[in-house]
């Protein structure tokens, strides 16, 4: 028997020494706890060089989530480098500087071109896998820089001139750049002094479970864009709550009538909004009024409460626009147009250029759609835009305003009916019966 023996453990000893070894478990992210680390529980305290310090010696380490505990935390902008993260957990408020002093002038990206312009409170650079987890709080604290936007705004026109966004430094409340795999999950986005969220060339991108507001009253939040969509592929946002004072989520990508030739622009795609409720905004989904090519974007099974549009296209006459391939599916409430298509001066500037931009619409489908609205659509584009392939599917809309104006031929309807008159395809101009105004709820 030993015969049989001293091969067979021979064999087993040589196998030993080529078999790999065992695999360890992947060690978690550790968890940077800032009050751990030198940062002060004084909420009238500015926390800025703690936290950042704590953000460096994460990713110095080979990564870890920068936690901020229950309490409510000053600061100004924060840089997160590779393989770091944030989690804010429940009663934490990560609470913006209401002083621009404290957010750098830096290289940036504002309003459709390349440009320095101030951090944000939350600024996420080539961080791939980034994550902002909740269910705590990051909070502009941007009521400062509201109201020096609108005393500079009405001393302007005292003197009869036109203000533009950027004269008065405001800055945004996250900004997500050449990041890829970002998740933002179950945290209240609040009270930005500018844009709310900003994402820019950045793909596969997951919004889910947010709370995003600023307020309308009892003073305005302007420019308050709760998702800003710029050159990127693969977002998606769900099951969010968003009332900002501009527009809910924004398609972007440049402008100017020689934008699609430069590299930092370009276009947006395979955008996924779904299960989300628009309280107050200026409209739920809009095309501009910084975008060249929005393609294959797609908002469904979301609630409206507003008096706004539900889907917006901002027509610049002064930039090459191409929005193709949006659908609107699923969509309940009360809003203030269904669609609308309609040019957009503001900011108007051909910058010397003799091109002759315009805008392509096509293969626009809104379908099993069910509201109480202002006006069902207005379609008045640019005389130089093409428009071709608009379809309404499934609707039923019950409006103040019995007509609505549409100058296209190519605008379809399936089983639509507007205050209980159908639609025909091939009208213009069309109108129904009209109804009682809606009263507030």
């Amino acid at each position: 028997m030993k015969f049989l023996l001293a091969p067979l453990a021979a064999c087993l000893a040589a196998f030993s020494l080529h078999a790999p070894a065992p695999t360890k478990a992947p060690v978690a992210p550790k968890d940077y706890v800032i009050t751990q680390y030198g940062a002060s529980t004084d909420s009238t305290k500015l926390n800025t060089q703690a936290i950042q310090q704590v953000i460096d010696k994460a990713s110095a380490a080979g990564g870890g989530t920068v936690v901020i505990p229950k309490g409510v935390f000053l600061s100004g902008a924060l840089f997160f480098k590779p393989n770091t993260h944030l989690r804010l957990q429940a009663g934490a408020k990560l609470k913006g500087s209401d002083n621009i002093a404290d957010y750098p002038l830096v290289p940036s990206r504002m309003e459709g071109q390349s440009q320095p312009y101030y951090a944000a409170l939350v600024n996420a650079k080539q961080v791939n896998g980034f994550s902002i987890n909740g269910p705590g709080t990051i909070d502009g604290n941007g009521l400062k820089f509201w109201k020096r936007f609108w005393f500079y705004r009405d001393s302007m026109q005292k003197l009869g001139k036109y203000a533009t966004n950027l004269e008065v430094h405001r800055p945004r409340l996250v900004f997500i750049w050449g990041s890829n795999n970002v998740t933002i999950k179950n945290v209240k986005l609040h009270n930005s002094g500018f844009w709310t969220t900003h994402l820019y060339q950045s793909n596969n991108v997951l919004i889910d479970g947010c709370d995003i507001r600023s307020p309308f009253r009892p003073v305005k939040a302007p420019s308050t864009d709760a998702i800003d969509i710029d050159v990127c592929r693969k977002v998606t946002v769900r099951n969010c709550y968003i009332s900002v004072n501009d527009d809910g989520i924004a398609i972007k990508g440049g402008k100017g009538p020689t934008a699609q030739k430069l590299p930092e622009n370009g276009p947006i795609e395979d955008v996924l909004i779904e299960n989300c409720t628009f309280g107050e905004v200026h409209a739920a989904l809009t095309c501009g009024s910084e975008c060249l090519h929005a393609n294959r974007i797609t908002m469904r099974n979301c609630k409206m409460d507003n008096e706004r549009p539900v889907l917006l296209f901002k027509m610049r006459p002064d930039t090459y626009q191409l929005y193709e391939n949006i659908t609107v599916d699923g969509i309940t409430g009360k809003c203030g147009t269904i669609v609308t298509l309609s040019p957009w001066t503001q900011f108007f500037n051909m910058a010397g250029s003799t091109e002759k931009p315009f805008g392509t619409i096509r293969n626009i489908t809104v379908s099993n759609v069910k509201v109480k609205c202002k006006q069902f659509a207005v379609l008045t584009g640019n005389p130089t835009d093409k428009v071709s392939n608009i379809t309404f599917k499934n609707v039923t809309a019950t409006a103040d305003q019995a007509t609505f104006p549409n100058k296209y031929a190519d605008v379809k309807f399936d089983n639509v009916t507007l205050n209980g008159e159908p639609l025909k395809t091939g009208a213009a101009s069309q109108s129904a019966p009209a109804t009682t105004p809606l009263k507030p709820d």
